[in-house]
Order: C-alpha cells, then structure tokens, then sequence
C-alpha cells in the first residue's frame, strides 16, 4: 500500500518537492520500502497553472490535512499562520509532519514538538536551517552522545553574497543587495535578510538542538543586521587580515550554565574555515567536545536545494511510519536559560574621527580603562580634520564594551564614532 503524502503549499518549494516525487517513483520506493503518493495539495487558489495535476489541488488545508488516508503532512507554506494551526491539526489527527518553516519552529517550536511527542508522531525540519546541507539530524543524532560547546556559521546566502561582494568587487551595500535582487537571492523586500531576522530564527533552531534546550525562541537572540557595514568596515577587516561575515554564534557559557545566541556582523580572520565561504553559500562550523570541529558546507537557499532536504525529510518520516515508530523529540530539556549579550565576551574593532591634538590618544585609553577594558593595538590615520584612530581591544564582556562606546561618544575629544564591529578569533 502506497504511502500517502499532503501538502500545504505549492510555491517554489512545494512544486519542486512534486517534481522530485513524480520523477523518481521506484528510486524513493525502494528507499522507504513502499511508494510515495501525493494524496492532495493545498493552496489558496485554483485557477493557477502550477505545474501539478490540477484533480489534487484544494483550498480547505485542514480537511486535508487531517484526511484519514493521509499519512504524511508536508507543509511549505512558511509564516506562523495558518501553518501552526495547520500543522497542530495535523499532528493531533496522528499525521507525521515535515516542515521547512523556520520562522514557526523558531517562536513555537517547544508546542509543536510538544503536539509531536503526545501524538506519537514525528516532526522533522531538516529544511529550515541551511536549505539542502545535512545539519540537524547530525546534531540531533549524531552528536546526541556529544557535547556541544559552540555552532557558528554562515546561514543566510543573501548577506554573504552581499558582504563578498563589497570585499571581493569593491561593490557599495546598495549595489551588492541589487546584484542579489536581480540574481534572485534576495527579495523585493531583503528586510528579514540583511536585518538578521531570518538568521536569527536558525540561531534559535539550532542552539535548541545543539544544547537541548526548549528554552531558545527568536526573541531571544541578540540580532543585529548588516545595513551598517561600510566600505571602511571592508577595508579596517582587511588591514587586519580578517574579512566581514554575518555570523549566527551559539556558544555555552564558561560554566556550562546559560548559552549564548547572537547574529550580527563580525571581523573573521581569513584562516577561518568560515572565511573563505564566498557568494550565496552557507556554512555551519560545531564544535563538540569529542568530536571536535567538524563543518557542513552548500548551498543554503534556492527551491530544489530545500526541496531536496523536503524529500530526505519525506524519506525518514515515511520509512518510521512503515515500521510504526518515530523519532521523539524535545522529552530531554536541559532548561538552559539565554544569557544576555552583555555578559557575552568578546573584542571590538572602534574607529573614532577625533580632534588632532595632543592628549586626545590618553583620554580615549582612560576612557577604555574606566569600563575595565584593554586596549590590544591602535592606529591613528590622517591629521587634522581627517584624523581618525582606530583601536581593537582585548576580549571584554560586551556589555563593558557597549558603555566605552558610549562614554566616547560624549568626549568632546571625539567628533564621532565612525564605525564598530566585533572581532571573533574563535580560539
């Protein structure tokens, strides 16, 4: 008998996991063991050409989903509604769910896999972090018996396409995002992009798994975009060797008490594995305590890359509910609790155009040493009214650095803090 499939949405991801279905029939039977059948497809209208058989299209998602044949729900519809009422429905009626919705898992995942658990199904979402790179499986079986310390990587194509082109080509940020546009990488609207909202939620999905703890959400995780970096951003990264990257760092605390979870920009030495992930290209880079440092590497977004995650997702889910088991997650919180950036430690790069007189250098070190902050180099470029001193400090808790900062900025010495970044060696 033919497992039967649902899906929620016919986009980009969802006519490509048909595709990938319908083109491969006897290759995913032998995998799972029986065949696949798309039993039905939800979608909001029926008068578009969507390249599928239009008999399976329909717009009541619920009935659906929970239709009593259907073994297997499959949502691409993205967002927090209707698709967490959707998939709640399903998961409640006994249906397995495979999700790429990671805007969802990130501000609800603790209810849904707490509706997975109680319904004795599974839910998987290999899709929402990374597109086709195999990462949260690993992390959540692989390294099950492992201690994860830190997660950081690269997992949003957009900004690093954008960041590599201002330093590979030079490209200012507005050229770089319409390049993005015009090649399909970015949205009409890049807000979630190059604000770090998208890679905010994967940092949440992926602190969740590493560290097993429910306890991550979104809103937890400190977000800064990369609207900010300027082309002197580009270049100060250079001068030091390092170049700029948006990075998603989740981290445990000395103690192993609290994790850290952060996105914004950061100066990344060029020996960094990370370093050299250019275009549209994601990375992630764990390190576990007797695994080691391993790195998964691909393509992070595109249709038939998530499609492809989709589908390994369909496999696994299919192959458990043949043999009438699942794979439970979220019983095993840690209940470790989200530091606060502040107590985060690492190093700043600070560019200050400043008044070119003598003393000015002394005052600022005072003001670095006041807020128990060192300084580790410093540099003065130009005189007069372009005279700027540039200093990199030693690693200091952030919220220290965050008060130099802003002490700096009230020092009539300092005509303006031109720039801030943070420097990460990740030794």
């Amino acid at each position: 008998m033919a497992m039967k499939v649902a899906l929620l949405g016919c986009g980009v991801v969802g006519s490509e996991v048909v595709r990938l279905i319908d083109e491969q029939p006897e290759e995913l039977a032998a995998r799972v063991g029986t065949p696949l059948e798309i039993g039905g497809i939800a979608v909001r209208r029926l008068d578009r050409d969507r390249g599928v058989d239009p008999a399976l299209l329909t717009t009541d998602a619920t009935a659906l989903a929970t239709r009593p044949d259907i073994d297997v729900v499959v949502e691409v519809i993205g967002g927090i509604e209707p698709a967490r009422s959707l998939i709640l429905a399903a998961l409640k009626a006994g249906k397995s769910v495979v999700t790429a919705n990671k805007a969802l898992l990130a501000e609800d995942g603790q209810t849904l896999h707490t509706a997975a658990r109680e319904a004795g199904v599974d839910l998987f979402y290999e899709a929402s972090v990374a597109g086709a790179i195999p990462l949260l499986r690993p992390l959540r079986d692989s390294l099950a018996g492992d201690r994860v310390d830190r997660v950081l990587g690269i997992v949003n194509g957009t900004t690093n396409y954008v960041l590599d082109r201002m330093d590979s080509a030079g490209s200012g940020f507005t050229e770089a995002l319409e390049e993005a546009q015009t090649l399909g990488y970015a949205e009409a609207d890049p807000t979630a992009d190059v604000e770090g909202f998208d890679a905010a939620a994967k940092a949440a999905i992926l602190a969740r798994l590493a560290f097993h703890t429910q306890q991550v959400t979104a809103d937890d995780v400190h977000r800064e975009g990369i609207t900010g970096v300027s082309a002197a951003d580009i270049a100060g990264a250079r001068a030091m060797g390092c170049v700029v990257k948006l990075l998603a760092i989740c981290q445990r605390s000395e103690d192993g008490g609290s994790v850290g979870v952060r996105v914004h920009p950061v100066m990344l030495p060029v020996e960094h594995p990370l370093a050299s992930v250019k275009e549209a290209y994601n990375a992630v880079f764990v390190e576990a305590e007797s695994a080691g440092s391993l790195m998964f590497y691909g393509a992070g977004a595109g249709g038939t890359p998530t499609a492809s995650a989709v589908l390994g997702d369909l496999v696994a889910v299919a192959r458990n509910r043949l043999a009438d088991t699942h794979v439970g997650e979220g019983g095993h919180d840690t209940g470790l609790l989200v530091h606060d950036m502040g107590e985060t430690v690492t190093s700043y790069h600070v560019s200050l155009d400043v008044a070119d007189r003598p003393g000015v250098l002394a005052t600022v070190a005072e003001i670095f040493a006041e807020h128990g902050v060192s300084i580790k180099n410093v540099r003065q470029e130009g005189s007069g009214d372009d005279a700027q001193l540039v200093l990199v400090s030693h690693r200091a808790p952030d919220a220290a650095l965050r008060s130099t900062v802003e002490r700096l900025q009230e020092d009539d010495s300092v005509r303006e803090v031109a720039s801030v970044m943070r420097v990460e060696n990740f030794d």
